[in-house]
């Protein structure tokens, strides 16, 4: 996921839609769902209007003190009496006392009861305990169960599909089981996890089942298809991913459990539960995200082991999600070739008790000791791919020079491309109470891992330069810098270029302001504005730094009309040629050459397959 802040007020939030039914070609005809009612929300956050303040641990406390209502301080929520259940019984149905079945977030403020599955904002909250607005009608914040359409389509799925072992025919049940890898998983694993097989669709069925174990809210089928020597696994859910929120395995948690294993995939719960007999739970969407709503159903754990796969991404999402739980709870199992993900451990005939003892703690206090480094670095130099970072699908030769798109660094991009917007209001004065903080509430909610800023000019105002605006430009530049790495997110951060000579190409110097911004980045990229040896009019994409591992180099660019990208030239791909760079190091000029294979499709100029760049409607095309 990533997001976009643009400078000025209101700051929108932007997500790639992931709302969209999919995965349907998978299943029978009779049973692909349709498409979703119009009532449903698309799974675009809504534009946010700053200053947003989110509420903090304090001012929740100190507001639930002001009322008199007694609470208890929990690792990542605090618990109080809910105000949505009218007679509270000694008891509620999964044994907790329901007089403290109300849990507030404590990052964000946001509330589940436990009893009525009622959930809303801070807000909300407030306007039930002081009994206005519509948050305090009964019903009003009920958790939003699945459309009755949706609900038909999950039961006429769920009553299709049988458990592996009741089959007609057994090599379809062993042909199943090596599909899946869980040829030494047994029924009565599969049993107690309530494990089902779809035949028409040839997918493994998971229940999404209600608090308790009452109800069924919706399901997962995975399905498996082979791809070359191995297997592709292809999932669905009923209702769309934004909603579905299930943790699998939760109603055969009990409430004296104090220790859990979570894990990205319910194949793995099912080989973890059935090896150590330990608790397990798998999130809805993997690796992708730990959504918040889901927190209050894991405060009862005073451990928390996280074995999310067996990459380096998986590791990164480990400590990322560590934070969300309270990091003193919780300890990680490192990847690496003897200790792969849950099912594969299993298959192998590995002891994945030993593996759960070796998980490392994710909080430790200011000293890191020698054997954790290098651990770390040893990872990093035995995952050489991974920890480059995600590939740009489109701009190969981007990906020649930078690698990949890592986590937790600092992008600046200039170039000649806009003229920079005039405001009059100080944003430095403003950056932590909204920007920032803007930022971070997308990081914690929603797993944010890529931010835009567009454009730094814009924020401050158009002023002329002064010391003081400079030493302002600096603070807010370091703090972005700040919140890269403590929040392992990228930030792409625009900043229009100084005034330079038209027969002049941009340089790093060129940056407008002083060097912080440049001395600060990880990468610097350059949008240059000069015609080519390659043809008349052509731009290209320089990268004058590179901290990563040192390669800078330069690849043309072609202004698209149609799709309002900048794409790499159709027809020919120039050679590069070395030239000097700004510190008299050797770098690469593009020159005219022969015809290459080219990508198919174009490319934004800031981001891999996300949204382009709009030109500046004051000037015409290129």
């Amino acid at each position: 996921m990533w997001v976009l802040l643009r400078g000025g007020y209101p700051l929108r939030i932007l997500l790639p839609l992931r709302g969209e039914w999919m995965g349907r070609r998978g299943l029978p005809r009779s049973l692909a769902p349709g498409p979703p009612r119009r009532r449903y929300r698309k799974e675009a956050l809504p534009a946010l209007e700053v200053p947003v303040l989110p509420v903090t641990a304090t001012e929740i406390r100190q507001y639930l003190r002001a009322r008199g209502i007694p609470f208890q301080d929990g690792h990542s929520c605090l618990r109080a009496p809910s105000p949505f259940v009218k007679a509270l019984p000694l008891k509620d149905q999964n044994g907790a006392t329901a007089s403290f079945s109300l849990f507030i977030d404590k990052t964000t403020g946001r509330f589940l009861c436990m009893t009525s599955l009622a959930e809303g904002s801070w807000e909300d909250f407030q306007a039930s305990v002081e009994g206005r607005g519509d948050g305090a009608r009964e019903g009003v914040l009920l958790s939003e169960a699945p459309e009755v359409e949706d609900s038909e389509e999950v039961r006429r799925i769920w009553d299709r599909a049988v458990p592996l072992w009741e089959l007609p025919e057994p090599e379809e049940a062993q042909l199943a089981r090596v599909m899946f890898g869980l040829t030494r998983v047994t029924d009565d694993t599969l049993r107690r996890f309530n494990v089902r097989y779809l035949r028409p669709a040839r997918s493994l069925v998971f229940p999404w089942l209600s608090p308790g174990g009452l109800g069924l809210r919706g399901l997962k089928l995975l399905g498996a298809e082979g791809q070359g020597d191995g297997v592709h696994y292809k999932e669905t859910t009923i209702p769309r991913p934004g909603v579905y929120c299930n943790l699998f395995g939760l109603p055969l948690i009990s409430r004296r459990d104090v220790e859990v294993v979570l894990t990205s995939r319910e194949l793995d719960s099912l080989a973890l539960n059935q090896s150590t007999g330990l608790p397990t739970l798998a999130l809805p969407r993997g690796t992708a995200c730990l959504p918040p709503a889901l927190l209050p159903y894991l405060e009862q754990f005073r451990r928390i082991v996280l074995w999310l796969g067996d990459d380096l991404r998986s590791w990164e999402a480990a400590k990322l999600f560590a934070r969300k739980l309270n990091p003193k709870r919780c300890s990680l199992v490192r990847p690496g070739d003897r200790q792969p993900r849950p099912l594969e451990a299993l298959n192998r005939g590995l002891s994945l008790s030993r593996i759960l003892r070796t998980a490392l703690p994710a909080w430790h206090k200011s000293i890191v000791s020698f054997r954790q480094l290098r651990e770390e670095v040893l990872g990093e130099l035995s995952n050489v791919e991974q920890a480059a970072g995600i590939r740009w699908n489109r701009f190969p030769d981007l990906n020649r020079l930078l690698k990949g798109h890592r986590k937790g660094e600092l992008t600046v991009f200039t170039g000649l491309y806009s003229t920079p917007c005039r405001a009059n209001r100080q944003w430095e004065d403003h950056i932590h109470q909204t920007v920032i903080d803007t930022m971070q509430h997308a990081v914690y909610v929603y797993d944010i891992c890529h931010v835009v800023i567009d454009n730094l000019q814009f924020m401050m105002g158009h002023e002329p330069l002064s010391t003081d605006r400079i030493a302002a430009q600096d603070y807010i530049v370091g703090a972005f810098r700040k919140f890269a790495t403590d929040n392992s997110c990228h930030v792409t951060l625009v900043i229009h270029p100084r005034k330079e000579d038209d027969d002049k190409e941009l340089q790093t110097a060129s940056i407008f302001g002083s060097a912080k911004a440049s001395q600060e980045a990880d990468n610097v990229l350059i949008l240059q504005d000069r015609k080519l040896v390659t043809g008349p009019g052509k731009r290209y994409l320089q990268v004058s730094k590179n901290r990563f591992d040192g390669d800078v180099g330069v690849f043309p660019l072609e202004f698209n009309k149609s799709s309002l990208t900048f794409s790499i030239p159709p027809k020919s791909k120039a050679r590069l040629k070395k030239v000097k760079d700004d510190n008299g190091l050797a770098t690469k000029k593009p020159s005219s050459g022969k015809k290459g294979a080219v990508p198919q499709n174009s490319e934004t100029c800031l981001d891999q397959a996300h949204q382009p760049c709009q030109p500046d409607p004051s000037k015409p095309s290129r």
